[in-house]
């Protein structure tokens, strides 16, 4: 009788032990996900964000944006509510900082954000966009180093999502832009980053990316189809040459 007591105990010391190391390993587990995933976006606990959006042309005082550009904000916004942070939605002619002091997620097209120009101008001298109002086949066109990328609505647009230090090292907070020739790819952008953040940290760890990417046949799919064409760091970075552009692309 008293070895199957001792036995029973031993048992359920040994259950005890078994599971208290296996909640040790799972909480170390999410843990170094979780500082993976705040040293990515640079949000540690607690820490502040801006949301950065160009308004809708409503003439009015209040902030209005798009619904492709509220769904960009709220993907975004559940990437930063997962890293324990806080986010501040503020239009792009409010947004007055430099870079470092708080991450920043600017979503938009250049034309009427102008934070997003600012940032292609400063951090981006080989990204040139075609924001001419006439219609033409230039319009709404990417040109990267010497390659052009021309949109053609609903069916092959083109967005770019970078993630940019500004040469302030890996310790600086970052700035994520998300510049789509139309709005519907914008949010695909910010789609694809939620889904895609812990292969791009593994790939590119905390350093600054650019990468091209292709929403296909937007009128049916809307933001879900997204093809990565290239990465484009170099050529982002490094201005553009007075040049003609060699080679056009266009859907097939």
């Amino acid at each position: 009788m008293n070895a199957e007591v001792t036995d029973i105990v031993l048992n359920v010391i040994v259950a005890g032990i078994a599971a208290a190391l296996g909640w040790s390993a799972r909480t170390y587990l999410w843990k170094r996900k979780l500082n993976r995933k705040q040293a990515f976006f640079g949000l540690p606990d607690n820490a502040e964000s801006l949301l950065v959006v160009n308004r809708e042309a409503t003439g009015g005082p209040d902030l209005t944006v798009t619904r492709h550009d509220v769904s960009a904000l709220l993907e975004l916004s559940a990437l930063i509510d997962d890293c324990g942070a806080h986010a501040q939605i503020v239009a792009h002619d409010a947004a007055q900082q430099g870079f470092g002091e708080r991450t920043e997620f600017c979503v938009g097209h250049p034309a009427p954000n102008r934070r997003m120009a600012a940032h292609l101008a400063s951090l981006l001298p080989g990204v040139q966009v075609n924001s001419d109002p006439e219609p033409g086949p230039d319009r709404g066109a990417f040109l990267i180093g010497k390659e052009q990328y021309r949109l053609e609505a609903g069916r092959s647009e083109y967005v770019l999502l970078a993630r940019l230090t500004a040469d302030q090292g890996n310790t600086a907070r970052p700035v994520f832009l998300f510049c789509g020739q139309r709005a519907v790819t914008t949010q695909a952008a910010t789609r694809y980053l939620s889904r895609n953040h812990e292969r791009l940290s593994r790939k590119h760890g905390n350093s600054t990316f650019v990468l091209l990417l292709k929403v296909v046949n937007s009128q049916a799919y809307g933001p879900d189809v997204v093809e990565l064409v290239a990465d484009v760091t170099k050529a982002a970075q490094t201005p553009i040459p007075a040049v003609v552009p060699r080679n056009s692309h266009r859907a097939s």
